[in-house]
């Protein structure tokens, strides 16, 4: 593997780089003012992080009954899981996001 200390460098026309120089950019998106006054801008994560809770709020409660039911069942010796059934479930969950 090589590492390309050079990519996405490259060089300013002279012409930008007085205004590049007057004005900082932040994140890619946003230019300060050479004024030195502070500004901020938010990101939306707000609306991200409000649906993330909404999605949260809708999965099922854990059901201790069925918990233990297992529990007991591996402590024994008594669940035997099949490992192809377990994987394509795995699978399914991650490519597509649906629960069995």
């Amino acid at each position: 593997m090589r590492i390309d200390f050079h990519y996405g460098a490259h060089s300013v026309p002279e012409s930008e780089r007085a205004t590049r120089q007057n004005s900082t950019t932040v994140s890619g998106a946003v230019n300060v003012p050479p004024s030195g006054e502070d500004q901020a801008q938010l990101s939306g994560a707000q609306a991200q992080v409000t649906a993330l809770a909404a999605q949260v709020s809708q999965l099922p409660e854990i059901r201790q009954e069925r918990v233990q039911a297992l529990r007991l069942a591996v402590e024994s010796g008594n669940y035997h899981a099949d490992a192809g059934k377990v994987a394509a479930a795995v699978v399914e969950q991650m490519t597509f996001g649906t629960s069995a």
